[in-house]
């Protein structure tokens, strides 16, 4: 979680500074062991690091250091010259494990995209050639499962905040795999919700929900956000994490369209990092922002008097806002 990247203490001395700027070494070990499948291939009672090697089809010396590094840093032990997961990698770092974060693959993507920060920095803006829209299945899927990990945790609690006591019609714009909408109706049983995203990522979505077994309650419709209206007639409209991925005006374009797509009195939900007008505050937004601006060509966390701004100009009351525990904020309004 983004919220969990704030530094403990600020550095004060060289090799704090050190630390700070070697910390990608864990973070690189990591996400190549997951890429890999090394965690996979412990699974259960453990290899050695010849036998990891044969079945990963990897160099052995490479291996073998690959898996040390591992046991300095916890991953991994090694018994009787036998390299074993730690209890917390068997739970979460194994493929297919059900509390497997399968969304580390989206990590390992963005690991690469920030890569190019000081280019992003000079242009203002993302210098990756694929718009994140055009990086195929490859990408989204892993990214969809983060979005969904990450949606878990702080479902029930948005579901509480937003209070649709009274809604049966809700649309998750840009929903991804509906966690979000899932929680909605698990809480509020008159309620039945559409998630709006693309085409590619629609089959998705009718998974996860189906294995939630809401199918009945939750649907899933294909279309763009950015281009295609947004359907007429609903009682709530809910924007979670997506006001960070538009510029300004596409954000002010985009809750016109919410507008349009509520009755009168039909009120519009958004979560995301809301920020201080300072933009220092929450930490993990200011360093979500660049996160944006390696990745998308608009994209940024907003201040609270950006938001309320939008609102009011596209048609909106004023806005009740919620805190969560985890550095997002609600902001809710009615449409006037």
């Amino acid at each position: 979680m983004w919220y969990a990247l704030r530094m403990k203490k600020a550095p004060v001395s060289p090799q704090d500074i050190q630390d700070a700027a070697r910390a990608f070494m864990g973070s690189r070990i990591l996400l190549t062991a997951f890429e890999l499948g090394v965690f996979t291939a412990l699974s259960g009672r453990g290899r050695t690091a010849e036998e990891a090697a044969r079945l990963l089809r990897t160099d052995p010396r490479g291996l073998d250091r690959l898996l040390r590094a591992l046991c300095a840093r916890g991953w991994v032990r090694l018994r009787g010259g036998r390299f074993v997961n730690s209890q917390a990698a068997e739970k979460h770092l194994v493929r297919g494990r059900p509390g497997c974060l399968a969304g580390l693959g989206h990590t390992e993507h963005l690991y690469h995209s920030w890569g190019t920060l000081t280019a992003a920095v000079r242009a203002g803006g993302t210098v990756q050639k694929r718009p994140v829209k055009g990086r195929g299945k490859g990408w989204l899927e892993p990214f969809i499962a983060a979005m969904h990990g990450r949606g878990l945790v702080q479902a029930d609690a948005v579901a509480r905040l937003a209070d649709l006591r009274g809604c049966a019609s809700l649309l998750d714009v840009g929903g991804g795999s509906g966690v979000f909408a899932m929680a909605l109706v698990r809480r509020n049983p008159g309620l039945r919700a559409v998630v709006f995203d693309l085409p590619e990522v629609v089959p998705l979505t009718r998974r996860y929900v189906r294995e939630a077994g809401l199918a009945a309650r939750v649907r899933a419709e294909a279309g763009d956000y950015e281009k295609d209206p947004l359907g007429t007639g609903y009682d709530a409209v809910l924007l979670s994490a997506i006001i960070h991925s538009l510029s300004p005006s596409e954000n002010l374009r985009l809750l016109r369209k919410a507008a349009r797509a509520l009755r009168s009195g039909g009120r519009v939900v958004i979560q995301d990092n809301i920020m201080d007008e300072a933009r220092l505050k929450p930490a993990s937004g200011a360093l979500f922002a660049l996160n944006m601006l390696v990745n998308t060509a608009g994209g940024d966390t907003y201040t609270e008097g950006e938001v309320r701004s939008w609102l009011r100009r596209a048609g909106f009351g004023p806005a009740a806002r919620r805190d969560t525990r985890f550095e997002t904020s609600l902001l809710i309004a009615r449409k006037r």
